[in-house]
């Protein structure tokens, strides 16, 4: 079998898409080594994360209006280089596929992450809401398969896009081999020490911006002797924190770090307390399974998709803008013993294993190809 795949995100993006891409096709090349995978990237590479196995191939643009053009190559113009590499199956990786492909005899899927646009659409500029929207429409329309991340962002597909249930399978994300290893105690310090960590601190992982609602967590540690590390790329909402902690006087309470390597990444997780993860919405979540393989315990919000990816032994704020009830719940989980609730999430996240999706997303590909 040859499948291809939108690989814009796997070589031009660190974080949650670029992650979702480059752990899927890492794992069907892994589990499935006898298929050919073709990696349709539009420009030079940027993000050199993925170690490319001898039953991947990577493609870019071929003619000079397609690398003039790598937009239109990547949203067009790529159905003939994927004719002419005979492929079976195109996966669009981040909700769209290229214009023309259902007119070809490619089969194709498309993962749709998340809608937020729909949810939270002052977030987004009115020409970028149109472009998404008009992109996710055209993918749903016209992909063969459709498969969303979790239960909630099935059900805005089916909300948004005038789809019924059946219409969408849903497969969840998996989580990088990197935070399922144990690190030794010297690794750790190191990376302590590099970073200039406390002893023992709170974890929050993500972009720091509205929708992720980190404030909150400055606000609920406010006055407590907490320590807090926020890893995350930062955006304008980060100045609003920086102000808080200045007003506040919490500059040796809140460490902000970029840039660290997901083996780094890894580390620090294994060494916090607890992953508080109060975002307001996604469409899946991946640090909380991230937390859970590194055997911490998490605290999320109540609502939404989170029990999805957190379980029933996590632990839960119904209003995650509320600094005070967040801060009960992180005194109570500082003060309990964890043992037995991170081993059970330890079980449940399990579900998320790289075997289990790898077969998920092979029997999608076999069960298109014999038409079922």
């Amino acid at each position: 079998m040859k499948i291809g795949y939108d690989a814009k995100r796997i070589f031009h993006n660190t974080t949650g898409l670029g992650n979702y891409s480059r752990d899927l096709v890492r794992i069907m090349a892994h589990y499935f080594p006898e298929n050919k995978y073709y990696l349709y990237n539009p420009k030079k590479p940027k993000v050199n994360r993925l170690s490319i196995q001898p039953n991947m191939i990577v493609k870019q643009p071929e003619t000079i209006l397609s690398k003039f053009l790598p937009s239109l190559w990547r949203s067009k113009l790529i159905t003939k280089d994927l004719q002419k590499d005979k492929i079976d199956i195109y996966h669009g990786l981040s909700a769209e596929l290229p214009a023309g492909i259902k007119k070809t005899k490619i089969k194709s899927v498309v993962t749709i992450h998340d809608l937020i646009f729909q949810h939270f659409p002052e977030l987004y500029k009115p020409i970028d809401r149109k472009i998404y929207f008009k992109k996710f429409l055209s993918a749903v329309q016209n992909a063969d398969r459709i498969v969303a991340i979790s239960e909630q962002t099935k059900a805005d597909i089916v909300k948004f896009g005038n789809l019924a249930p059946g219409d969408i399978k849903v497969i969840y994300q998996g989580c990088h081999q990197v935070f399922k290893e144990n690190y030794s105690p010297i690794e750790k310090q190191e990376v302590r020490e590099k970073y200039n960590l406390p002893g023992e601190y709170i974890l929050n992982v993500g972009t720091l911006e509205p929708r992720k609602n980190a404030l909150s967590i400055v606000q609920a540690i406010k006055g407590t002797e907490y320590s807090l590390v926020l890893v995350g790329r930062k955006t304008g909402y980060a100045k609003l924190i920086e102000k808080y902690i200045l007003e506040n006087q919490m500059q040796k309470q809140v460490i902000f770090l970029e840039g660290l390597s997901l083996k780094e990444l890894a580390m620090v997780y294994q060494m916090a307390r607890m992953l508080v993860y109060p975002s307001i919405f996604e469409g899946f979540g991946i640090p909380i399974i991230e937390a859970l393989y590194s055997k911490i315990p998490v605290i999320t919000n109540k609502k939404g998709v989170f029990p999805e990816a957190a379980g029933p032994y996590s632990y839960y704020v119904n209003d995650v803008t509320d600094p005070l009830e967040i801060k009960e719940k992180i005194d109570e989980v500082w003060s309990k013993n964890n043992e037995e609730n991170i081993r059970k999430s330890y079980d449940f996240v399990q579900k998320f294993n790289d075997d289990k999706i790898a077969s998920q997303w092979m029997n999608l590909y076999q069960n298109l190809l014999s038409g079922k």
